[in-house]
């Protein structure tokens, strides 16, 4: 579908985010929603996060006569379209079948990176050729080294060169509201789950033609493709504690640019620019992992003044418009990703619901510079008010 023809209609029906949440939560079952919204715990890092954005105020400046504006980015040496891609997600394909390729092909057509997990729904091979060459790989780092070797060479093969290495896992969350809506692997056939299958049709008849959920990139190391199998072997044989040393070895094995995700205190962007790292990801995985955690965007100037300019910082957590990229950009981050809004886009609106986020969030990020009076990224950082 060519997103072009409806951009007119879709931006009057769906003008923000939120509206696209809204519908994605009509067309979602229960259980694959409340997998995509949950935090842990009471959920008050989610709240945090909102919150630690939602105080980053800006002073306007007037006059500047004739204004447009250029929010092209290079990173790593690549040129993207604009200061945000898409965040990997774990069992993408629960929110809405095959929404990896979907996802894939936006992020080529609108010059955006995207984010493919290690625990997608789909594998390299078949979600590489589809990004082009706007493929980024997130790595859960595996006990074995084998295996680590292996997922590593897969995407290196499949047209990802930027790889992101999730840091923030020392242990699985709890993420009691995932369990309380029935989230299992694998999935129960219970009278309920029928019935939620017959009340989200579209859900229901693309899963039909994709089959279950899967975590398909590694199931093929797993002793058996049976889902529980699966699941455990996930559980406890993907590590948790990672120690520098392991991260200076996939330093050594990458030729590409390299991102450590969820990274919060200013000693460890220290240790990981000293193991090489070209990015330090500050992220508190969405409020989705440790309910302690302080909001990621109140961690961030610290970890900038940290960093100093020796290697980019990607930020995460909470985005939800142009506005939220600007805090985080007005605050010394040089990207940003986001995760749940691109998966409300898809399942809202299927394959075009990428783009219309997309459109969304360039429109929101230009109207809000031009009301702040600047032209282009780098202005950024002036007049900014945070208060106290």
């Amino acid at each position: 579908m060519n997103y072009e023809k409806h951009a007119l209609r879709l931006t009057n029906t769906y003008p923000a985010i939120e509206d696209l949440r809204r519908k994605a939560k009509k067309r979602l079952p229960f259980v694959a929603w409340e997998y995509l919204e949950s935090g842990t715990g009471d959920e008050k890092a989610v709240d945090r996060n909102r919150e630690g954005l939602d105080k980053i105020t800006f002073i306007p400046q007037f006059m500047k006569g004739e204004m447009s504006f250029n929010i092209e980015t290079e990173l790593f040496g690549r040129k993207y379209s604009a200061p945000f891609g898409v965040a990997p997600v774990g069992l993408t394909g629960l929110m809405w079948p095959k929404a990896e390729q979907m996802l894939a092909r936006m992020a080529a057509r609108n010059k955006i990176p995207f984010s493919l997990s290690t625990v997608a729904t789909q594998i390299p091979e078949d979600v590489g050729p589809e990004v082009g060459d706007m493929g980024w790989f997130q790595l859960y780092p595996p006990e074995s080294n084998e295996l680590r070797d292996k997922l590593i060479k897969r995407a290196k093969e499949n047209n990802f060169h930027t790889l992101i290495i999730t840091a923030d896992v020392p242990v699985p969350s709890r993420r009691e509201r995932t369990k309380r809506a029935g989230m299992k692997m694998p999935p129960k056939i219970t009278p309920y789950f029928i019935w939620q299958g017959i009340t989200h049709p579209w859900w229901s008849l693309a899963t039909l033609a994709a089959g279950l959920p899967r975590l398909r990139t590694v199931e093929s190391y797993s002793p058996s493709k049976d889902l529980a199998t699966v699941a455990d072997f996930v559980r406890f044989k993907f590590r948790g504690n990672l120690t520098w040393d392991y991260i200076k070895e996939v330093r050594d094995m990458w030729d590409g640019p390299i991102i450590l995700k969820g990274i919060l205190h200013p000693e460890d962007a220290e240790e990981a620019l000293k193991v090489g790292m070209d990015g330090i990801g500050v992220s508190n995985h969405g409020g989705r992992q440790f309910n302690g955690v302080p909001a990621a965007i109140d961690v961030l100037p610290e970890i900038v003044r940290t960093v100093n300019g020796r290697a980019k910082v990607i930020f995460d957590s909470g985005i939800r418009s142009g506005l939220d990229i600007i805090r985080a950009l007005s605050l010394g981050a040089d990207f940003t990703l986001l995760g749940r809004p691109f998966l409300y886009g898809v399942g809202a609106l299927g394959e075009i619901g990428g783009d219309h986020v997309t459109a969304i969030l360039k429109d929101d990020l230009t109207n809000n510079m031009g009301q702040m009076g600047i032209k282009d990224l780098q202005e950024i950082t002036q007049s900014i008010e945070v208060p106290t």
